[in-house]
């Protein structure tokens, strides 16, 4: 009775857009519930929800980021975080060739 009880986390999936707005629009249709789309294809419903609430996002029917403003906005963190470690170095650079000056 090693792990009773237990389960092992799934491993991390990824999934098409095109398979997401087949999902959404199956969810849409009506004809069978989030939990049982999630149960029909594998899927969590969790994962379901969040790609229903983010295709009202994009379509304009809900407040929020769309999907190319989020990828937008990860861009420039990106690029933020790695202006920050390039300052970062040049004022090690500059610190030491006053030290070296002197």
């Amino acid at each position: 009775m090693e792990s009773m009880g237990k389960k092992k986390p799934r491993p991390r999936r990824s999934f098409t857009p095109e398979f997401k707005a087949e999902i959404v629009e199956l969810c849409r249709r009506g004809d069978r519930s989030v939990g049982q789309l999630a149960k029909d294809f594998d899927l969590t419903e969790t994962a379901v929800r969040l790609w229903v609430s983010q295709a009202e996002v994009d379509a304009g029917e809900r407040d929020g980021l769309t999907s190319s403003e989020r990828q937008e906005l990860a861009a420039l963190r990106r690029e933020n975080r790695r202006l920050r470690e390039d300052v970062e170095v040049l004022k090690r650079a500059t610190a030491f060739f006053v030290k070296e000056t002197r």
